[in-house]
Order: C-alpha cells, then structure tokens, then sequence
C-alpha cells in the first residue's frame, strides 16, 4: 500500500541516494551525541538544570526525527524531502553549525589556540562537528548527482 508519502520507482535508489540517506542519519547522530555532550557538561558544571535543558532538548530531538524521517523518504524516492533537507538542513542546519566557530575565529580565534586549551570533552565535541559538517556536505551533495536527478524524475 503506497501513501502520498511514498513516490513509488520501478527500482531501488540509487548508491548515491543510499549513501546520501545514511550520511543524514550519521549526521543525526552526531548531533545526538553533541547534544549529550553538552547537556552532560551543563549538568556537570551547575550551568544549568535539567529544567532549564528540557525546552532545548525537545527542539532538537524534533529536529532529528524529522530528519531522520525526511532520510528515509528521501531513500523512498520523495523528491518534497530532498529538497526539505537541502533548505532546512543543508543550508540553514550547516550555518548554525558553523557561525559559531567562524564568528570566534573572525575575532581573533585560532584553531592552534582551540586545540591546545581543549579537554577531552572539547576535542570530541570539535570532531563531532566536524564530521556532523562533512556528513550534511556529503549528503547533499550526492543528493543531487546526475544518478540521483535521474532517479527523481523517473516517477
């Protein structure tokens, strides 16, 4: 039974379409895990409470499973969710991921400096997002690979 979610193909997706739906769901992780890892340290150090967490956790978790969501229609051949990830998630997801880092580093930040103060938390924080970054570019980029077009259009 197909569902107006549902764009049905003659055939599976393409590679690049099955490795652009698994690097959004990578890139779901490691937005979970950045999201433990800050609430872990808020929590940790007193910054915050719980209380405090919840309304932000609630968003982001709202953000994953839409993502993850939008992935797996993506994956199904819905042309409506490749274009919602590259909008919402490829451009405006990736800006907020990096406005911070490019902000301190526009004021004077150098990455030799991050490194060398960085804990342990900090240095997996940092290579989360950087993976994070490179998962969202992998995935939309091949989300609109020639294969991919072809793909979409077949209907």
């Amino acid at each position: 039974m197909t569902t107006v979610l549902d764009t049905p193909r003659g055939t599976d997706p393409p590679p690049v379409i099955q490795t652009a739906a698994m690097l959004w769901l990578v890139a779901v992780a490691f937005g979970a895990l950045e999201t433990v890892l800050v609430v872990s340290e808020q929590l940790y150090t007193g910054a915050s409470t719980l209380a405090e967490l919840l309304p932000q956790v609630a968003i982001r978790l709202a953000v994953f499973a839409g993502a993850a969501f939008l992935a797996l229609r993506l994956k199904a051949g819905a042309n409506w969710a490749r274009l919602t990830l590259a909008v919402t998630l490829g451009v405006f997801g990736t800006l907020s991921l990096v406005i911070g880092p490019v902000q301190w580093l526009l004021a004077g930040g150098s990455i030799a400096e991050a490194v060398a103060g960085a804990d342990a938390m900090g240095l997996i924080f940092a290579a989360s997002r950087i993976l994070h970054v490179v998962a969202v570019l992998g995935a939309v980029t091949l989300m609109f690979q020639p294969r991919a077009n072809a793909y979409f259009r077949s209907a």
